[in-house]
């Protein structure tokens, strides 16, 4: 059977959720959340990974807050900042301030093809915790249990050939037999070039202008879980879109 290796932010969930929810709510609470947490072991980790990066292992607690809301700001994929926000979103997500919302047909799509037999992983610039708070409170309910495997970027950035090779060997199978959904070409160029077989998800609401033709660079193009075949490796796997049907999801 084949595994589903899926993206989240632009894939299964609108990037306008982590962008204007997630983002800004990680952003208001790191200053208290390092001032209540900063002391115990896993937090600061990764506060002092950061402060050496700056080349101020001894600078504050603050200098370090507000180089990560920097780094917020930029959306820079750095695997401490990943780390501390997931931490973070821990206690919005418990604290029921917000819930993950998913693309309609993601859910359905998931469950049938878990109940089919394919395994299911992510693998997201987001650290694997929150991955797993993201999908224990989707507005679909907790969906944690369909997936077999989780993967951030301490595998290796996900522009990187490596990184796929990585995540296969950790899967224990055969690159040709994975199947990759992202809404980056890049991402899914290298995934190709590790062997792996590759969707473009080109959500309308994240995407208005279609990327067909070039700007697909030759991957297969979806706008929804719908409209996958996780058996098909070519075109056939592809259902088109029928005249009549609305292309928004």
């Amino acid at each position: 059977m084949t595994t589903i290796l899926t993206d989240i932010e632009g894939t299964t969930s609108s990037i306008s959720f982590v962008k204007d929810v997630l983002f800004p709510y990680a952003r208001a609470a790191l200053p208290g959340f390092v001032r209540e947490h900063g002391h115990a072991a896993e937090v600061r980790r990764w506060l002092d990974q950061v402060a050496i990066e700056i080349s101020a292992s001894a600078c504050q607690d603050a200098v370090i807050v507000e180089t990560l809301q920097g780094w917020i700001d930029t959306d820079r994929k750095h695997t401490a900042l990943k780390a501390l926000q997931g931490m973070v979103w821990a206690a919005g997500y418990q604290d029921g301030d917000f819930t993950a919302p998913l693309y309609p047909d993601v859910a359905p799509a998931l469950r049938q093809w878990h109940a089919a037999g394919h395994r299911l992983a992510v693998y997201s610039s987001g650290s694997v915790p929150a991955q797993k708070l993201l999908f224990a409170h989707t507005d679909s309910g907790d969906l944690v249990s369909l997936f077999s495997a989780f993967f951030d970027t301490e595998v290796g950035g996900k522009r990187d050939v490596t990184s796929y090779t990585t995540i296969a060997a950790h899967l224990q199978q055969a690159p040709s037999d994975i199947l990759f959904l992202s809404d980056v070409v890049q991402e899914l160029d290298a995934a190709r070039d590790a062997g792996l077989r590759t969707v473009l998800l080109d959500r309308r609401n994240d995407y208005p202008q279609p990327r067909s033709g070039d700007a697909a660079n030759g991957h297969l193009r979806v706008e929804s879980f719908a409209q996958i075949n996780p058996l098909q490796a070519h075109t056939a796997g592809i259902r088109p879109i029928t005249q009549g049907e609305s292309s928004s999801v």
